[in-house]
């Protein structure tokens, strides 16, 4: 089969021709129909974030249908329509039975530790594949098992109540679906921070309160739109020590700051003037739940959820294709969701 890899960390992905991965008796094959490319693939590839073991094949946002299931396997058959959690999971350790499998002593997330969606077809115990309903198509299937379900996570970490207010900082992937999730869960306001005009365009269109960062302060311009109060629930999205601090300066009282973005930098805090005299929370945000993941699926089947929009353009699986999107990503261009339709 054809696959798109990671051959070496700094150089861009190969095309190559791999064997049908062989399925064991708890796993099911599946022929992949849309797989998301996200950015945490830019750093994977950038070698900013360990990839292991090489080559291997991208890809932790996947929809299919099941082509065939092991011995053991018995909620799903031949020709399901499916999405893919991102682990797979032992199901039995510590972690796990805690409902946490994102620290699994043994968990391997696909497109990094084990071959992802950038291919014909993959391998994945069953207990990380959940039905895909009709109302879905396997595009917006694949783009919500990372930046819809990690988004959910968040606004779950924080503990969000209807009535409260949400800031969102960085309305790509991620922020799109975190804007209408938040109004979901019922908040009073959205506000979407951004230096993307499209991308704000997006948002307001959205229901979310946009504000342009590249013209204003993001944390004045919140303050002055809640008369100095602040926002109870703030998520940070894109990485940037700037933003992961203006998320927190723009908390209220008792406000969470969610730090989701991926990076390497510090960013320095205020403890008194920012945490301990609002008794603020700074709390990081994991990837996401199996757990999760129906409730997404429920809230996307009945419109709460529609990401028709997000996914701005497809590619076939070409290596070239794959290569100019991820280089569009470390750019931080104007697409939100790019998706390979092999």
């Amino acid at each position: 089969m054809k696959a798109v890899r990671l051959i070496k960390p700094g150089q861009p992905l190969e095309m190559q021709e791999i064997p049908i991965p062989q399925i064991g008796p708890s796993d099911v094959l599946i022929k992949v129909k849309a797989a998301g490319i996200c950015h945490s693939d830019a750093h994977y590839r950038a070698g900013n974030s360990r990839v292991d073991p090489l080559p291997l094949t991208l890809g932790h946002e996947v929809a299919g249908v099941i082509e065939n299931v092991g011995l053991n396997v018995k909620r799903f058959q031949a020709g399901d329509r499916v999405c893919v959690h991102y682990l797979a999971t032992c199901g039995d350790c510590e972690y796990c039975s805690q409902g946490s499998e994102q620290f699994c002593t043994t968990g391997q997330m696909i497109g990094k530790y084990r071959d992802g969606g950038y291919a014909e077809y993959m391998a994945i115990p069953a207990r990380s594949v959940f039905k895909l309903p009709d109302e879905i198509p396997f595009e917006q299937g694949a783009v919500m098992m990372c930046s819809s379900a990690t988004s959910l996570h968040a606004l779950n970490k924080a503990r969000i109540r209807a009535g409260e207010s949400v800031a969102i900082f960085g309305v790509g992937g991620l922020g799109i679906s975190a804007v209408q999730l938040a109004q979901a869960f019922g908040a009073s306001q959205v506000y979407a921070v951004d230096i993307k005009f499209s991308k704000l365009d997006f948002a307001k269109r959205l229901g979310a309160i946009p504000i342009d960062a590249s013209t204003t302060d993001p944390v004045a311009e919140i303050k002055r739109l809640t008369n100095g109060r602040g926002v109870d629930v703030a998520l940070e999205l894109i990485g940037l020590p700037l933003t992961m601090k203006q998320a927190l300066q723009s908390l209220a009282i008792k406000g969470r700051a969610m730090l989701v973005g991926i990076t390497q930098q510090s960013f320095a805090v205020s403890p008194y003037h920012e945490v301990l005299n609002k008794e603020a929370e700074i709390i990081g945000v994991s990837d996401h739940l199996a757990s999760e993941i129906p409730q997404l699926l429920d809230w996307a089947r009945v419109g709460k959820l529609n990401l028709k929009e997000v996914i701005t353009q497809t590619v076939p699986l070409d290596a070239d294709g794959i290569n100019h999107s991820l280089d569009r990503l470390e750019q931080f261009g104007d697409q939100v969701r790019v998706v390979i339709t092999p």
